[in-house]
């Protein structure tokens, strides 16, 4: 799993059906690599929150529809985490 910040939206007029009711949220994480990743969202996370993101395999056990993610928000965190 990953501590990131959301740092924006994506916007999309068009995208893959499974995809719909999910937003897609870019994500810088908090430790270790800098690279920027988008991940699916369909728990409310917002620009400038703190969220635990969960990737690889385990993204399909927290799907509710068969979608091809890599990346899904499955927490906001209450405060800025610290080292």
């Amino acid at each position: 799993m990953i501590i990131g910040k959301v740092i924006n939206r994506v916007v999309s007029t068009r995208k893959y059906e499974e995809l719909q009711g999910y937003k897609l949220l870019v994500i810088q994480p908090c430790y270790g690599s800098a690279d920027f990743f988008v991940a699916a969202d369909n728990i409310g996370a917002g620009e400038g929150e703190y969220v635990l993101v969960s990737t690889g395999e385990a993204v399909q056990h927290a799907l509710t529809k068969h979608a091809p993610i890599d990346a899904i928000v499955v927490g906001i965190l209450d405060h800025e985490p610290t080292i």
